[in-house]
């Protein structure tokens, strides 16, 4: 709140010179009447009336409607605030791996793709003011959703990734090609793939390396993102007669998931990203709250202030006072001379 006409505050100043005035000569607000007389002694007899006391606390009801008249007279006005932003917003393609290793159960509750599902959807919730897109691939790479600022659409198309909805495979290189040409075109002030996967390129016509290469060149930062615990882990399957079990070698042994560390570092490194390994969820969901931190959307905020006149009720309250005061002063407490 401010007051427009500031200046009429200052006539609280004489104001308060008069109360302390009045204090200082009528202690304890005992307003006495001097007369001068030979004899007081019959006077003392007379009882004063209530009327007459209450009487002499009328001058409050002057002061209080001389105080609510200045302020306003001063126009105390009530500021609304209002914001204009300016964003310069990210692109993120979201690459994520549905292969069949993805089903393996040392991230839990579950298996690999449903905490990576959660967690991708947290992350999108975490946005503002961005842009962001959805890729699969396995054996193949499309585009699950294209780059949008509608993140109810991007978190429902999340719900709808499943397994066996490509080919089996691992095409990583295609799936940075396919993300590479979402965003090629775009003018954001930073383009940005986050590839999660747990296994090692194995098909697609591109290979990795390449990809990174093409991304760099189109000044596309790529996060990668290895998951599954050290030495790998088991992948269960689910048999129409003997229900689960788990892929094996063609040796009998145990079939454990394989991940390329070591090609997810170099395609990192070509694009000026970062590589993180998440051995369960709790490690994935800080990965993605640090990439989070790292990429932020600038935002500028010019802030606007528009002022109201709330002067009216002060006003009202003066004259409901100064009439109160009249009222009394002349009609009830009416003194004879």
């Amino acid at each position: 709140m401010r007051f427009h006409n500031s200046e009429y505050l200052l006539i609280f100043l004489p104001i308060l010179g008069f109360i302390l005035w009045l204090l200082f000569k009528n202690r304890n607000f005992k307003f006495y009447s001097t007369i001068k007389y030979s004899s007081i002694e019959n006077l003392k007899n007379i009882k004063t009336t209530k009327k007459a006391i209450l009487r002499k606390y009328l001058i409050v009801l002057k002061l209080l409607s001389l105080f609510f008249m200045i302020i306003a007279l001063a126009r105390p006005q009530a500021g609304i605030k209002t914001e204009e932003s300016e964003t310069k917003g990210i692109d993120i393609m979201l690459i994520l791996d549905v292969s069949g290793s993805m089903q393996a159960e040392d991230f839990k509750p579950k298996n690999r793709l449903e905490v990576a599902k959660r967690v991708l959807a947290k992350f999108v919730e975490g946005r503002k003011s961005d842009r962001i897109g959805l890729i699969v691939f396995s054996a193949e790479s499309f585009t699950q959703c294209p780059l949008t600022l509608d993140y109810n659409i991007i978190l429902e198309y999340i719900k709808q990734i499943k397994f066996g909805m490509i080919q089996d495979g691992t095409a990583i290189g295609m799936a940075i090609a396919n993300a590479v040409n979402r965003l090629r075109y775009s003018n954001a002030k930073s383009k940005v793939a986050i590839l999660l996967t747990d296994g090692e390129n194995n098909a697609g016509a591109i290979d990795p390396i390449t990809a990174a290469q093409l991304a760099a060149a189109m000044d596309i930062k790529i996060y990668t993102i290895g998951v599954g615990k050290i030495g790998g882990a088991p992948v269960p399957y689910y048999h129409p007669i003997f229900g689960k079990q788990y892929y094996r070698n063609p040796d009998g042994s145990l079939y454990l998931t394989k991940l390329d560390e070591e090609t997810l570092k170099q395609i990192a490194e070509i694009t000026g990203g970062k590589y993180f390994r998440a051995t369960d969820a709790e490690a994935l969901q800080k990965i993605y709250q640090k990439i989070d931190s790292l990429e932020k959307t600038e935002i500028k905020v010019k802030q606007y202030l528009n002022y109201k006149e709330i002067f009216q009720p002060f006003l009202y309250i003066s004259l409901f006072l100064l009439l109160t005061y009249i009222l009394l002063e002349y009609i009830i407490f009416v003194k004879i001379p």
